[in-house]
């Protein structure tokens, strides 16, 4: 008998489903499963993993699918499979085990951490802050000790990290940079952890406190979530028409743009492979072990001194033909080196195929030389790249904070399937029917596309359930990837996840918007501030006054006045005031997605979900026992 399935047990299936699937081509294939046995102790010969996917794999296609892994998982109690494949995870080698004690984890759990991942993000930090003012007093740091999970207490090596991956997300005059105190550095770390969540890194199981002490786990996990998003910031083809040049026979540019940037590097890296003649590559594990697909990588990619400032930098291939794996690679290193790209990998952990680490080598040997030239025709319709705008920004990365699966690179090409939409749902506390009204990818091939409706159909039905306003919306609308009307339920979602909390802190207390107006200028006066609001569209709201005297009536004395810009002002003095005012909102404790223009402009979705937070963040401080009615009329 198959048992049901709740979205919690399904995330974490999801979750443990990706980490054995290292090359993260959806499927687990008999060398992911056999490397991940071996970790486990169970040193099993290739034959017999081979007979253990031939009876999981119910397609005849000689891997698992993680349709077919869901369907064994609830065929058998789910804590159980879990529990073994945690034990799967967390012997890794080359993995450091630790004793768990954040509050979110279960007493004396073990919590691992990878040493070659510390040795590459340490090194890169090096790098990337060497000339920062800011950090000289904790770099550089050793990558070879703890170095890095006792520097980052302070909160600010995280918050440059975060500007360099995002420019401009965290206004520097919010950081306190001297004179810090455990207060001081908790206030840096709560502004890194929003911010970080304001960009799309997953910080649900991460607070302060795990920073502040240092949790490898946890700190190694925001770190590569942070440089992720940085080094796949220009892999996209908005921002990167080149790309185009890796469109195959019969595609359309619109077929590219629905690749994920992982895909997208795989792609690049064939692309190159193949002018060189040489055979490609499916994963960067297994496949790369050898280093010669990147010897021919950097001979194409290198410099041959056409262009008037850039002198040619010819690859030496002399060592190609070693027999040693590890002097190969790091001769292969030594190439890459000269062109200014030895990070993230070791000679060891390209012969051990790091998938993390090899795909940012990757990322960043792109970044520096991507050998790609846009290509010209009329019969390519470039007017198909739009640039995403600040609400599909906005809404893209909270999605990918609140941890669904899988990430959201485009918003209506991702979400066409709604299984995102209807992870969302659980966040919201809707019950989802998984195991009866979803369809689950892989899709077949006929009938894909009724299969993805199908589930369209679904959303659309459990928002009409919750009350949303879905008039004209219908599955279709969210298939076809229409903008205005996917945007219009995912604001819905958006909305009810952001007053739930507001609720949750006031025992049920229902909460609209005129409530949260109520709140606002009730908490402005109380503090003797002159400063109101009438609404979310009040014209006032752009100048963010209301925003810096509203953090400043929560946590008296946190805003600097003299960094408060008054009287008649300009855009960009009123911008100026929005981006300390962001900043600030998210070191008090606020997880605000919203962007500084948003302010500005007063947009009344985004206005509203900032004083929303701020509101949740007040309600939290004044009192976890009284309810948001007691507090209005007190």
């Amino acid at each position: 008998m198959t048992a049901k399935i709740t979205t919690e047990d399904f995330n974490e299936v999801k979750e443990i489903f990706n980490k054995i699937d290292r090359d993260r081509d959806e499927y687990i294939c008999d060398y992911e499963l056999q490397e991940a046995l071996k970790e486990a102790g169970h040193d099993i010969p290739g034959y017999k993993v081979r007979e253990i996917i031939t009876k999981l794999d119910r397609n005849n296609d000689n891997r698992i699918s993680f349709d077919e892994f869901l369907e064994i998982v609830k065929s058998l109690r789910g804590s159980e499979i879990a529990k073994t494949f945690r034990t799967v995870l967390n012997k890794k080698e080359g993995i450091l085990a630790i004793g768990g004690t954040s509050e979110l984890s279960s007493e004396g759990t073990q919590h691992s951490f990878s040493e070659e991942e510390r040795f590459a993000f340490v090194n890169w930090i090096n790098m990337a802050l060497a000339a920062d003012p800011d950090c000289q007093h904790v770099l550089p740091m050793d990558p070879n000790s703890d170095d890095l999970f006792n520097k980052v207490c302070d909160g600010i090596v995280l918050c440059k990290m975060i500007n360099l991956s995002v420019p401009d997300t965290i206004d520097e005059r919010a950081i306190t940079k001297k004179k810090l105190s455990k207060f001081t550095a908790q206030e840096n770390l709560n502004l890194a952890l929003n911010s970080a969540s304001a960009i799309g890194c997953h910080v649900v199981n991460i607070g302060a406190t795990d920073l502040r002490e240092g949790k490898p786990h946890l700190v190694l996990g925001l770190l590569w979530q942070i440089i992720k998003i940085g080094l796949f910031a220009d892999i996209e083809l908005s921002r990167n028409e080149a790309l185009a040049a890796l469109l195959r026979d019969g595609e359309t540019l619109e077929d590219l743009m629905k690749l994920s940037p992982e895909e997208l590097l795989l792609r690049w890296v064939n692309y190159h492979l193949e002018n060189a003649n040489w055979s490609k590559i499916s994963n960067f594990s297994s496949d790369i072990k050898d280093s010669k697909a990147y010897f021919h990588l950097l001979n194409q990619i290198s410099p041959k001194g056409t262009e008037e400032d850039q002198p040619p930098i010819h690859i030496k291939m002399d060592e190609f033909n070693e027999r040693d794996d590890m002097r190969r690679a790091e001769a292969m290193l030594q190439q890459a080196d000269r062109l200014g790209c030895r990070q993230f990998v070791t000679p060891k952990d390209v012969v051990n195929g790091n998938p993390k680490l090899n795909l940012a080598f990757v990322a960043n040997l792109f970044n520096k030389y991507p050998s790609l030239t846009k290509p010209e025709g009329d019969d390519i319709d470039w007017g198909l790249l739009e640039d995403e705008t600040r609400e599909e920004r906005t809404f893209r990365n909270w999605m990918n904070s609140l941890g669904v699966n899988p990430h959201v690179n485009h918003l209506y090409g991702d979400l066409n399937d709604a299984l995102i939409i209807l992870q969302l749902y659980g966040k919201i506390k809707v019950d989802v029917e998984w195991d009866k009204k979803v369809n689950m990818p892989p899709y077949p091939k006929l009938g894909s596309k009724m299969k993805k409706l199908e589930n369209c159909n679904y959303a659309v039905e459990l928002g009409k359930r919750s009350n949303f306003s879905l008039v004209g919306i219908g599955g279709q609308d969210l298939n076809d990837g229409n903008p205005t009307l996917t945007l219009a339920l995912v604001w819905q979602l958006m909305r009810r996840y952001t007053l739930q909390i507001l609720e949750d802190l006031g025992d049920g207390q229902k909460v609209n918007d005129n409530f949260i107006v109520k709140w606002v200028n009730q908490t402005l006066a109380e503090a003797g501030k002159t400063s109101n609001i009438q609404n979310f569209k009040d014209k006032n709201i752009s100048s963010s006054i209301a925003v810096l005297d509203l953090i400043d009536a929560i946590e008296p004395k946190s805003i600097n006045q003299d960094l408060v810009k008054t009287g008649a002002l300009s855009e960009c003095d009123k911008l100026e005031n929005a981006k300390y005012a962001i900043s600030m909102a998210r070191k008090i404790g606020a997880r605000v997605y919203a962007l500084p223009e948003d302010l500005v402009e007063v947009k009344p979705k985004m206005v509203m979900t900032v004083f929303a937070c701020l509101m949740g963040r007040g309600l939290n401080r004044i009192s976890k026992n009284q309810s948001c009615q007691q507090v209005l009329t007190n």
